[in-house]
């Protein structure tokens, strides 16, 4: 069968591949369009087999909430570049993790690749598309979900990198959305003091011991300073001992208590965190491959 440009062009629309993979497709296949578009996915599944073990520490956080907001989810997807994680096909896939992952209350990562795409095939078929038409190692690393029957659920993400979501008793979406954003910036380790591990507690104290103890002071006085230098440290370190973010001259607590309201929990996830990264100098990089040549 003849391989014309009207075939060339149908098969890049089903499949997103460029025309020079779509033309050859066609012809080891002798012009049949559903055995070129099956040799097709199968050259993108070993694609994505070949870069699976190269690094993606950069991509997006993606969050969808219910209508009722007493349920959203967050997940986090990976892609080697932040050129990638700006391409309208990974946006896409990215909103249809987050999507799926809400309508089926999936957490799991593995079990959430394996559920139904939206636009067909599972999310781990749609992911190793993507690989095979962007050309990089795209990964779901992890996902968060909070429900609530009665309480108020607020999300905010900050340049695609900080997701929050926030969990309140009281209040309303408007206070959970703007805690969110707080979280986002300030990046509080716990909600307030009773959640601060003891261990963390004195292990603190007796660094901050050691160094009263350096001023030479009585020890009484030690005492003061440790207590008052503690209260500090868990101000910094819990959520409703901040400053509140959109009014400094307001703690968290004191917002909290003239809502009414209490944090439930909250979840944080930041593009990359935990990741090894590695370091590559481009310049060293191209003359590598000046010298091959």
């Amino acid at each position: 069968m003849a391989v014309t440009a009207a075939l060339v062009k149908e098969l890049r629309e089903m499949t997103g591949v460029g025309m020079m993979e779509c033309k050859k497709a066609l012809v080891q296949s002798d012009g049949h369009i559903e055995s070129a578009r099956e040799n097709l996915r199968k050259a993108g599944l070993a694609k994505a087999d070949k870069k699976s073990g190269r690094v993606a520490a950069e991509g997006k956080i993606v969050t969808a909430i219910s209508d009722d907001h007493h349920k959203a989810i967050m997940v986090e997807v990976n892609s080697e570049t932040d050129f990638a994680a700006k391409e309208t096909m990974f946006i896409s896939f990215g909103e249809a993790v987050a999507k799926v992952a809400l309508d089926t209350d999936t957490t799991e990562v593995d079990h959430l690749m394996a559920a139904q795409a939206p636009q067909g095939g599972t999310l781990e078929e749609a992911r190793q598309t993507l690989v095979a038409k962007i050309g990089e190692n795209i990964q779901v690393r992890r996902t968060s979900m909070i429900a609530t029957e009665n309480g108020n659920i607020g999300s905010y993400v900050h340049g695609d990198r900080i997701g929050v979501l926030v969990e309140l008793a009281g209040g309303d979406t408007d206070l959970a959305r703007d805690l969110a954003m707080h979280i986002a910036a300030s990046n509080p380790q716990f909600v307030d003091e009773s959640q601060v591990p003891a261990d963390v507690m004195d292990k603190e104290r007796e660094i901050l011991a050691a160094q009263a103890k350096d001023s030479g002071k009585p020890e009484e006085i030690i005492d003061k300073m440790v207590a008052g230098r503690l209260r500090k440290y868990l101000a910094e370190i819990t959520l409703v001992g901040q400053p509140f973010i959109k009014d400094p001259d307001l703690t968290v607590a004191k917002l909290l208590a003239k809502h009414d309201a209490s944090v439930v929990g909250y979840q944080r996830l930041e593009v990359g965190e935990g990741i090894e990264r590695k370091e590559e100098n481009f310049a060293d990089e191209v003359m590598a491959q000046v010298r091959g040549n």
